[in-house]
């Protein structure tokens, strides 16, 4: 049995190697869980966020690794259990030169640029924070918005906490570091946004026995100790298991 799972190029969930090899915490996880199901040959198929949705709802591959789990994404996929719960951060220049905390500090100075994915859930959580369309440049490419904010052609690059703080210890921390969003006050305590593995609505065959398999294996001491080689702690794993 083959399944073809489509991933993206952003550490450490997913990236691939010089020698050409995909790797990265969701494919990891994606591979233990399919194994235990009988999968005999897993390839992996690098897209763009854009093609993810899309894709998986043609029929064009299986699955796609884990994305955050919204109502708009629900109508148009079939969501696994949630594999892990990551908060929002930004990529900013070394020493934040506009002190960027979070999209509301963002909204409030006109002149401070967002970067953002096309299609990414950080989109509307800017807007709905106030940060205005004219202040949001849209990218295709992670790697594309990190270089506009070397280039000083963004003020900061929103996605999640956990992948930045990777992104900025990867580059060394001289020209770029990563800042964790502050919580507003009133929702300290609040799960932060949970991401999925998504499906074919018509593929309910092959989500429920990965849903059965991620169920007994999520939370386990093997499951941590294979995430907590990507930088995955439980921080991110444990609000996945309320």
């Amino acid at each position: 049995m083959k399944v073809t799972i489509a991933y993206l190029d952003e550490p450490p969930f997913g990236w691939t190697e010089p020698d050409g090899t995909a790797t990265g915490a969701d494919l990891d996880l994606a591979g233990e869980i399919l194994r235990a199901i009988g999968v005999t040959r897993i390839e992996p198929h690098l897209t763009t966020f854009s093609e993810l949705l899309p894709g998986v709802a043609a029929g064009r591959w299986d699955m796609n690794v884990p994305l955050f789990v919204t109502p708009e994404r629900a109508a148009m996929v079939a969501f696994s259990v949630p594999v892990w719960g990551i908060a929002d951060g930004f990529l900013v220049r070394a020493g934040n030169p506009k002190q960027l905390t979070g999209y509301a500090s963002l909204a409030a100075r006109p002149d401070a640029r967002l970067g953002i994915i096309t299609g990414q859930v950080q989109h509307d959580s800017a807007k709905d924070a106030g940060v205005s369309e004219h202040q949001i440049t849209l990218f295709d490419r992670q790697a594309d918005a990190i270089d506009a904010v070397r280039a000083g052609a963004v003020d900061a690059y929103a996605s999640t906490a956990l992948g930045l703080r990777i992104v900025a210890k990867r580059m060394g921390g001289a020209l770029l570091e990563a800042v964790a969003h502050e919580p507003p006050a009133d929702r300290i305590h609040h799960r932060p946004p949970l991401g999925a593995f998504s499906f074919n609505r018509q593929n309910s065959a092959l989500l429920d026995v990965v849903n059965q398999q991620l169920r007994s294996y999520l939370g386990s001491p093997e499951h941590r100790a294979r995430m907590a080689g990507f930088g995955l702690s439980s921080a991110e794993i444990d609000p996945a298991l309320r």
